[in-house]
């Protein structure tokens, strides 16, 4: 008899690990190459790994993502499964709409999104990055931010940028 792992869900890390995937390729990469850029101990990408099995957002051998159904997940199902949470205006890296490649195609925004970080130079409100440790490593990871971006376009924008991180979104998985 087959055991299956006991699922207590997704975890936001589970969709950073997948876009990461995208970013690179699609291919599934090693799990110490991604637990190395993605700052993730092994175990949990091996966790994760299961639980997007599970969730069908990884093929049963886990070596592609299945592109139809994270599209389907990030644009639906997302934002109710990881509300964004906004605060106050603080310093950091900008995102959502913020940020590429969304901002390049709204008009000129008075609000501002960043992450919050130490290190940021913009202001803007507060989003909870679906992961802490995204700040740290996204920087040097350009192919990543913008995917990240897209996703916290998903969970806070407006039907115009939404609309827009869509069509971003598609550009990303048929690459």
């Amino acid at each position: 008899m087959n055991e299956r792992v006991k699922n207590n869900g997704m975890r936001p890390h589970d969709i950073v690990i997948l876009l990461k995937i995208i970013a690179c390729g699609g291919k599934v990469l090693g799990y110490q190459e991604l637990a190395n850029s993605l700052l993730i101990s092994i175990g949990e990408i091996s966790k994760s790994m299961e639980r997007n099995r599970i969730a069908g957002l990884v093929n049963p051998e886990k070596t592609q993502v299945n592109r139809l159904a994270l599209r389907d997940f990030l644009i639906y199902g997302l934002k109710y499964v990881f509300p964004p949470q906004i605060g106050a205006s603080t310093r950091g890296i900008p995102t959502a709409h913020s940020a590429s490649p969304v901002k390049e195609k709204i008009a000129e925004s008075t609000e501002n999104f960043v992450w919050k970080y130490y290190k940021g130079t913009r202001r803007g409100n507060f989003i909870l990055p679906l992961y802490a440790k995204i700040p740290q490593f996204i920087e040097n990871d350009s192919e990543l931010y913008e995917l990240l971006a897209i996703v916290d376009t998903l969970r806070i924008g407006k039907s115009r940028e939404k609309e827009i991180a869509i069509e971003e979104l598609d550009k990303k998985l048929n690459a």
